[in-house]
């Protein structure tokens, strides 16, 4: 053998790693692609249009206006796949304007086959009925003409300034003096933009910017108008906050909220147009290249069929509605402490109803044996029963530490209200470790009992959010196992004060171990697999991209160690490469849910090793994230999430398998049994509540025949 044969092959080569932008581009596009789905109603694939716009929003909002500050900043490094950040935002422009052709392809289509169906249409203003033309003249008039607003834009009137996300007209005209001039509309959110025209025969919308288009002379009076092209502007909106000197963290993300509504532009949609005059307006007032501006064949922003969706009399083209189930393991919520001493409980959201861990830390806030209560908080929702619970247990007198992430992205201003609130109520909040974002999800309850100071935790791999709790896969584990109660005290008062990171006893702590973790696991199967035994992985995250957890992934895979990843969305790992990683396959689920859970296998030579945690691995999860990775130990429950990950390795309803060229292929079952994985986890959720119910109503009979006999 060659020296040259000898050498280990170098595992930094660019070609080894897809770039993260381009592959969060791909998951979007599965996403849209799911609106092609033809066994799906038609309103369902009409949100996966909204949803992939909703995504693209954000995706401009923060990676690409990210890049743009770097590009101006000089930033001259490559990224792990050899790019450069001006490759990058070519790429992604590229990328993001077949996206946009293609979103607006498929909204048309569905429309017109919604329209088909017998469903509800959306039609321009001039195809309405003479009554339907009435209406709208009246509501017009009476509604929308009082809140617009047109803005003059010449030498003493400068151009506006356009919130993010707003829908606007440019307006084209001659003035009175015959001057040709431009003006801006803006099209008022608080009007619905899908206005439902009731005089007409069949349900009938017509979208609000056609509306106020078609009466532009009852704004410029005397004036002509030469045209009218809606146009949308999405704004740099990712937060800068510097945290090495500050004193209150809380006032200085309420003043980068401020900031970020008047970020830069980053992307323009327009509506098609020939009129240079119009574009070159637009370009030049928001300080926009050609490669940011994006023309849409149709409407402006998809995200207004969330919606739409969402109206009255649009059940026949939607699924029944999803309703989570008793949970398996915890049918009857009453008495939690009691049930959760007696044994560990493993719960499946949305599968399983979330509301045993909203009652978890409502009956904590009113049972009189309990001390404490400390809790992380991520991203809540906006009546959340959970935070009402925590501000009713510090009234009660009880202790009560609340550890909220001010910089949850989109969520700050509503955490900053939760925050307030517990304050208010005498809570202890708290605000994180400075650098550092605290994703972890962790309760502790700390309760008197006759044998002594008993602790409760739950650990779960999402947010407490009893809202996305119905449409997130998450999983989480409710114990009052004493190690798990010791470490989740050290992890409190880590965060809480200066104590030094503990020897844990279960639960391993991003940034302080966590990496380290990961390496021990997988260098423990590369192990196996070099002495002649089996070393296999199973790993389900959302996201991966960390090069070195990469890296090892590939050294497992060139000793023969088998991994099998289910990614939701980004992944830059390349499977499939021969002599580096052919042993390893990917697959994403992109489906009716969202999947978000973190589940973990390692075969460990038959000694079957299971972990959850709140972490994909990302470079940030694993270095500037406080998050948590956490055994299931139980036999039951071992087997229990191993066949949960096997039923989505065995998915070919819902499963895309990436190609080693990055690309993804749908997977079929040909003539095969079709699998969903969602629809069978659905299902073996509703069997179980259905079979307590059974056992209860035998348990009541049987019971009233004892009364009877009596």
């Amino acid at each position: 053998m060659s020296e040259k044969q000898n050498l280990a092959p170098d595992l930094n080569r660019p070609e080894y790693f897809f770039n993260r932008e381009l592959s969060w581009l791909k998951f979007n596009l599965r996403v849209l692609r799911e609106a092609e789905v033809k066994t799906t109603p038609l309103l369902e694939r009409l949100k996966f249009v909204a949803i992939s716009a909703s995504n693209l929003d954000e995706f401009f909002m923060v990676r690409v206006a990210g890049l743009w500050d770097q590009l101006e900043s000089g930033v001259q490094r490559l990224d792990p796949s050899g790019m450069t950040v001006r490759q990058q935002l070519t790429e992604i422009s590229r990328a993001a304007h077949d996206m946009m052709r293609l979103q607006s392809r498929m909204l048309a289509n569905l429309l017109r086959e919604l329209k088909d169906a017998g469903g509800p249409e959306i039609k321009a203003c001039r195809d309405c009925s003479a009554a339907g033309r009435e209406w709208l003249e009246n509501y017009y008039r009476e509604v929308v003409y009082p809140v617009l607003t047109p803005m003059a834009v010449d030498a003493s009137r400068p151009f506006p300034f356009l919130g993010n996300k707003t829908l606007n007209l440019a307006v084209q005209l001659v003035t009175a003096k015959g001057e040709e001039s431009m003006s801006v509309v803006q099209v008022p959110s608080v009007l619905p933009r899908l206005l439902e025209v009731l005089p007409e025969e069949k349900r009938s919308f017509i979208y609000l910017e056609d509306l106020i288009t078609a009466h532009c002379d009852s704004l410029f009076a005397g004036c002509r108008i030469l045209d009218v092209v809606p146009f949308r502007i999405t704004r740099d909106s990712d937060l800068d906050v510097e945290e090495d000197d500050i004193e209150d963290l809380l006032r200085e993300v309420e003043k980068s909220l401020r900031q970020r509504k008047r970020g830069a532009a980053r992307r323009m949609e327009i509506g098609r147009t020939q009129n240079k005059t119009i574009m070159s307006f637009l370009e030049e007032n928001l300080d926009l290249t050609k490669e940011e501006v994006y023309e849409v064949h149709g409407p402006l922003d998809a995200t207004c069929f969330f919606k739409f969706t969402a109206l009255d009399r649009m059940w026949p083209w939607l699924y029944e509605p999803f309703v989570p189930q008793k949970p398996k393991e915890l049918p009857e919520y009453d008495h939690l402490f009691e049930r959760i001493r007696e044994r560990d409980v493993l719960l499946f959201h949305p599968y399983e109803s979330f509301d045993p861990v909203v009652q978890f830390v409502q009956q904590a806030a009113d049972d009189p044996h309990v001390l404490a209560i400390k809790q992380t908080l991520y991203r809540v929702s906006g009546n959340s029963p959970i935070v009402a619970a925590l501000a009713r247990a510090a009234e009660n007198g009880k202790q009560v530490t609340v550890l909220v992430e001010l910089k949850a992205r989109f969520d700050e201003e509503n955490n900053i209200l939760w925050a307030r609130r517990l304050e208010k109520a005498g809570a202890h909040v708290l605000y994180g470790l400075v650098g550092l974002k605290t994703h972890a999800k962790i309760i502790l309850v700390v309760r008197q009992e006759p044998d002594g100071i008993k602790r409760y935790i739950h650990l779960g791999t999402g947010n407490y959010n009893d809202s996305t709790a119905k449409l997130y896969t998450d999983m989480g584990l409710l114990t009052a196992n004493d190690q798990f109660g010791m470490d989740a005290s050290a992890f409190f008062n880590l965060l809480s004060g200066y104590s030094q990171a503990p020897i844990w006893n279960k639960l391993t702590m991003a940034p302080l171990g966590l990496r380290e973790k990961i390496y021990e696991l997988v260098d423990n199967e590369i192990r196996i697999a070099r002495s002649g035994g089996e070393g296999h992985i199973v790993a389900k995250m959302n996201s991966l991209l960390d090069k070195p957890v990469i890296q090892k992934l590939y050294e497992a895979s060139m000793a023969g160690v088998q991994i099998e990843l289910i990614v939701r969305g980004i992944c830059t790992l390349r499977p499939g490469l021969e002599g580096i990683s052919e042993h390893i396959s990917v697959r994403s689920i992109v489906g009716r849910q969202l999947e978000h859970s973190r589940l973990f296998w390692f075969r460990n030579g038959g000694d079957e090793k299971v972990f959850m945690s709140s972490a994909d691995w990302m470079p940030r999860n694993l270095n500037d994230r406080v998050e948590l990775f956490f055994p299931i130990e139980t036999e039951e429950h071992i087997r229990r999430v191993k066949e949960i990950l096997q039923m989505y390795l065995e998915d070919n309803a819902g499963s895309h398998i990436m190609q080693s060229n990055g690309n993804y292929r749908r997977s079929t079952a040909g003539r095969g049994k079709v699998l969903s994985a969602q629809g069978e986890l659905y299902e073996q959720a509703q069997i179980a509540a259905m079979e307590y119910s059974r056992r209860q109503r035998e348990e009541n009979r049987l019971e009233k025949g004892v009364q009877l006999k009596k």
